[in-house]
């Protein structure tokens, strides 16, 4: 018996991460009820910043750019990650209510195990083979749609990677690792004959496999209709936000990610903050940053404004974890 879920196929044929982004964002507002769509893309020798980063701290922006790269911030959370022509990205962008993180990784695991590659998913963002990842996922969710994206490293430049993406030493302490090129490898070097073509066509039938779609696919072209989106994410403000002088700075590493708390005070009130971050939960950094606003510089008065932000039991436990942290600092 057939399913009643809609399915679509789109694939960029720009390398163009600002055009892909600004795709990725326009198909989550135009998602259709009852509708789950693969996109896939590729973007060139690009860093992406996930959306709460300082990106002046995650890579070296100014050698980056001056080599003709390109930076750009997403809308989820999470790490950055480096792209070019050898990594293959793709999104699932549905309905709120078809979200099913197994079911979609199962779309992307089955693809590689018919390439011969055995892998697993680790953790809440990882897809590995034996130790080391190939694929980092990151998630975002509206009132009613969501998506859920990923790499896929089949022949990326490694040296690139390194040399421009910069890890602090907390966040490879905490992984026990010795460099981020350790802990990532390429599939063509567990498996010499895949290549982003291949990988692309299985994961198209698996996806028709697994979703019971059609096996259409879409092409999409600059120029479709997402020119305030593009002017967005090309912006000097998007990707990189203001950077002011702060007065007051606290740096913490949790299981679930870094914050990164930078205050100004007026009159003993918080007058403006940012709070940098690769926690996952992108949303609930930017309900933090709204709620302290105007706060006294109290631990009383913050823990009540963080208390009333209503979030899931997980985030609950992280804003417990961030308030025990900020106890320690401001007393």
């Amino acid at each position: 018996m057939r399913n009643n879920i809609s399915t679509r196929i789109i694939c960029s044929t720009s390398y163009n991460p600002w055009h892909n982004l600004a795709v990725e964002e326009y198909l989550l507002k135009k998602v259709k009820e009852n509708e789950m769509i693969l996109y896939l893309w590729q973007n060139d020798n690009t860093i992406v910043v996930g959306r709460n980063q300082n990106p002046w701290k995650e890579c070296k922006c100014k050698d980056f750019e001056a080599d003709g790269g390109k930076i750009a911030r997403r809308l989820s959370g999470g790490g950055a990650v480096f792209h070019d022509i050898g990594n293959l990205n793709f999104t699932f962008i549905m309905d709120k209510k078809l979200y099913d993180l197994e079911k979609q990784l199962s779309v992307i695991l089955k693809a590689v195990n018919n390439l011969g590659i055995d892998a697993k998913f680790s953790g809440r963002n990882d897809i590995l083979v034996g130790e080391r990842k190939f694929s980092g996922n990151a998630f975002y969710e509206k009132a009613n749609s969501s998506y859920h994206h990923g790499t896929i490293l089949v022949d990326a430049n490694m040296k690139k990677l390194s040399k421009y993406l910069k890890v602090s030493k907390e966040k490879i302490a905490s992984k026990g690792i010795e460099s981020v090129s350790s802990r990532v490898v390429n599939l063509k070097t567990i498996k010499d004959d895949i290549t982003i073509e291949n990988l692309k066509d299985n994961l198209i039938s698996s996806f028709f496999q697994i979703y019971e779609g059609e096996s259409n696919v879409e092409y999409i072209k600059d120029e479709h209709d997402i020119q305030d989106l593009y002017e967005k994410y090309s912006s000097w403000e998007w990707k990189y936000g203001e950077t002011p002088k702060f007065d007051i700075n606290f740096v913490n590493r949790f299981k679930w990610g870094e914050i990164d708390l930078n205050i100004n005070l007026k009159n003993g009130l918080i007058d403006s903050l940012v709070i940098y971050s690769d926690a996952m939960n992108s949303i609930l950094i930017k309900d933090i940053e709204n709620q302290l606003l105007k706060t006294p510089f109290k631990m009383g008065s913050i823990c009540k404004k963080l208390d009333n932000i209503n979030c899931k039991t997980d985030e609950k436990n992280m804003i417990f974890e961030i308030e025990e942290w900020l106890k320690s600092k401001i007393g």
